[in-house]
C-alpha cells in the first residue's frame, strides 16, 4: 500500500499512468490541477466553468488509459481534455440555437474572451491580432500567456508536436510584436495576463 508521502512525491505522469490500474491514484491530480483548469475554463466559458470542470475531470478519468507520457506531460494532456470539453460545449450551444457548426473555430466565442481583456489602450489591437491568427497559434499563445503552460504542455493540449508549437508560438509572438511595436510587447503580454483570474 502506498503512503501519502509517496503519493505526494509522485509525478503527475506517474499518477496518471498508475491510475489506470489503481483509480485512487487519480485523486491527487484533481487536487493539483483543479484551480488551473478552472481558470482556463472561466476565461473561455465564464457561466459554465464549474460544470465544465466536472466534465473535464470525468472525461480525463474515462480517457486516462489513452495518456502517453512519451507525447507530453500530464498537465498538458489535462488542458487538452479541457480544450475538447470547451469545444464540445460551444458546438452544443451552437446546435441548441440552430446554428450549424463547421469547426471549433466557428464555435469558439473569442468575443467573450476579448471582453475579459481589461486593456483600454491596446485591447482593440490585441483583439484584431488574435482574431487574425490561425487557430493553433492563438490557442498556443493563450495557453502559454494566460494559463501559464510551458510551450511543451501547450503543444500537448493543442495536439501538435513540441517543435511545431515552438515555431507557431514564435510566429504568434512575432505578430504581436509587429502589431504593437517591440517596446509595447511586454505591456500587451501583461494585458493578456490581466484576463487571468488566478
Amino acid at each position: 500500500m502506498e503512503t501519502d508521502s509517496e503519493t505526494d512525491s509522485a509525478t503527475d505522469e506517474e499518477l496518471l499512468t498508475r491510475s489506470v490500474r489503481d483509480p485512487v491514484a487519480f485523486e491527487p491530480l484533481v487536487a493539483r490541477h483543479s484551480t488551473a483548469l478552472h481558470g482556463f475554463l472561466v476565461l473561455r466559458v465564464p457561466g459554465a466553468a464549474d460544470d465544465l470542470l466536472s466534465e473535464t475531470w470525468l472525461q480525463a478519468f474515462r480517457g486516462r488509459a489513452g495518456f502517453d507520457p512519451g507525447r507530453g506531460t500530464a498537465r498538458g494532456w489535462l488542458f487538452g481534455v479541457a480544450r475538447v470539453v470547451v469545444a464540445g460545449y460551444w458546438r452544443g450551444a451552437a446546435q441548441d440555437q440552430g446554428v450549424p457548426s463547421q469547426s471549433e473555430a466557428s464555435t469558439d466565442p473569442w468575443h467573450a474572451v476579448d471582453q475579459r481583456l481589461d486593456a483600454a489602450a491596446v485591447a482593440p489591437l490585441i483583439r484584431r491580432v488574435l482574431a487574425g491568427m490561425p487557430e493553433v497559434e492563438r490557442q498556443l499563445l493563450l495557453l502559454v500567456v494566460w494559463d501559464q503552460l510551458t510551450p511543451a504542455e501547450a503543444a500537448t493540449a493543442v495536439g501538435v508536436p513540441p517543435g511545431t508549437a515552438r515555431s507557431r508560438l514564435h510566429r504568434a509572438r512575432s505578430r504581436l510584436r509587429e502589431a504593437l511595436g517591440t517596446s509595447r510587447e511586454t505591456d500587451a503580454t501583461a494585458e493578456l495576463r490581466a484576463g487571468d483570474p488566478a
